[in-house]
C-alpha cells in the first residue's frame, strides 16, 4: 500500500448532486448479477443491495436494468425497468436501501448488437426505431421514479447501444446521427433529454461512458480532449447532471500530455461532477491510494466507484474507513458467483 499525507476522511465528506445529498464519496458500480427471473427483482435482490448500503456505500448504482423494448436484451434473468411486477420488485429494493440510510440510482440499459449471439449481423436503426427506443428509455425513467429511485443512470458505455453511436468504429451512418462527434452524440443526447424530462429536478441524471469496450479494451470514442468535449457537450446540454467515466484502471491518464484520467477530463471539459472507477480496490487496500486521494482533493473527480471488491465484502467501505482491513476478503474471480 502506498502512503499519503492526505486523510481518508476526504472520502467521508458528503456531496450534493443536483439536489441529492450523498453521505460519502463511495459509489457501488453497476454489476450484472443474473438473479431476477423473468426480469423481476426478488427479495433476495433487495437484501443484496441493502447489505451494501448498510456497509457504508454512499450511493448504489444498480446492475444494468433493461428498458421496456424487446430488442433491449435476450437475457431472461437480467432485471427490467418496466411497470408491473418488475416495478414492484424494484420498490422492495429502494425501500430496503433507504432503510439502511443509502441512496440508489437505477441504471437504464439497452445492449444494442451485443444482445444477440456473435454470429448475428446487426442492421442500421431507422429513425422510427430511434424514436421508439428514446421513448422506451423515457418510460423506464418514469417507472424508476415511481419505484422510489433517488437517481437515474443512462448506460452509454462499453460497446452497448448508445455507445455504438458514440464510437466511430460502429457508427458508419451518414444521416444526422453519424459523422462528426456531435452528430454521433445526437441519439444518446436525445435519450438524455427524454429521460431528464421524466425526472424531478432534485433527481440527478448520470451518464456512464467509456473509451474501452467489452470486446475491445484498446478502443476509443475520442482521441483528444477536443473530440471528447464534442461528444460530451451535447449530453450536458440535454440535461446530464453527473458523468460516470468508466476506465479499467482509474490511475491511468486518458490522453498523452496530462495526468488527468477520464473522469478528470470530463470534469475539466464540462464542469459537471464526475465519478471515477476502475480497479480502485481489489485487495484489502485502496489501489494507488495517493493518486485517488490527490485527485479527489484537487477536484479532478467527485465520487469513487467500487465494483468487484464489494461482491464478497458488502462492508468494505466501513471496514476501510474504520481501519479494519483484516476483515476484508481480497477479490477472487470466484466471488462473481456469490450473492449475499
Amino acid at each position: 500500500m502506498t502512503t499519503t499525507s492526505l486523510p481518508l476522511d476526504l472520502l467521508t465528506t458528503p456531496v450534493t448532486l443536483a439536489g441529492l445529498t450523498v453521505p460519502n464519496r463511495f459509489v457501488m458500480a453497476p454489476m450484472t448479477r443474473f438473479r431476477s427471473p423473468g426480469g423481476v427483482p426478488t427479495a433476495e435482490v433487495a437484501a443484496y443491495y441493502r447489505r451494501r448500503a448498510a456497509g457504508g456505500v454512499g450511493m448504489l448504482v444498480t446492475e444494468g436494468t433493461l428498458v421496456g423494448h424487446p430488442s433491449a436484451s435476450h437475457e431472461t434473468t437480467v432485471p427490467r425497468m418496466v411497470a408491473g411486477a418488475p416495478s414492484q420488485g424494484w420498490r422492495q429494493v429502494t425501500d430496503a436501501v433507504h432503510s439502511a440510510g443509502g441512496r440508489i440510482a437505477a441504471q437504464l440499459w439497452h445492449l444494442g448488437s451485443e444482445r444477440m449471439p456473435p454470429f448475428f449481423t446487426p442492421s442500421n436503426m431507422s429513425v422510427s426505431d430511434i424514436d421508439t427506443i428514446i421513448e422506451a428509455f423515457a418510460e423506464s425513467a418514469r417507472v424508476a421514479v415511481s419505484a422510489g429511485f433517488d437517481a437515474v443512470e443512462i448506460h452509454a458505455a462499453h460497446g452497448y447501444l448508445l455507445d455504438e453511436f458514440l464510437w466511430p468504429a460502429t457508427n458508419h451512418r451518414t444521416d444526422a446521427f453519424g459523422g462528426t462527434p456531435a452528430r454521433r452524440a445526437a441519439f444518446p443526447a436525445a435519450v438524455v433529454a427524454a429521460v431528464r424530462a421524466q425526472l424531478p429536478p432534485s433527481t440527478p441524471l448520470i451518464v456512464r461512458f467509456s473509451q474501452f469496450k467489452e470486446r475491445d479494451y484498446a478502443a476509443s470514442i475520442a482521441y483528444s480532449p477536443a473530440e471528447l468535449a464534442a461528444l460530451l457537450e451535447p449530453l450536458v446540454a440535454a440535461g446530464a447532471d453527473v458523468l460516470h467515466a468508466s476506465q479499467r484502471r482509474f490511475w491511468e491518464p486518458a490522453f498523452d500530455g496530462s495526468p488527468l484520467n477520464l473522469a478528470g477530463w470530463a470534469r475539466h471539459l464540462t464542469g459537471l461532477p464526475t465519478i471515477t472507477v476502475g480497479s480502485v480496490a481489489l485487495d484489502r487496500d485502496i489501489t494507488h491510494q495517493d493518486r485517488l486521494l490527490t485527485g479527489l482533493d484537487q477536484g479532478e473527480f467527485d465520487l469513487v466507484a467500487l465494483g468487484r471488491i464489494l461482491l464478497a465484502n458488502p462492508s468494505w467501505v466501513r471496514h476501510t474507513l474504520t481501519g479494519r482491513p483484516g476483515e476484508i476478503h481480497p477479490y477472487e474471480k470466484s466471488h462473481e458467483d456469490t450473492y449475499f
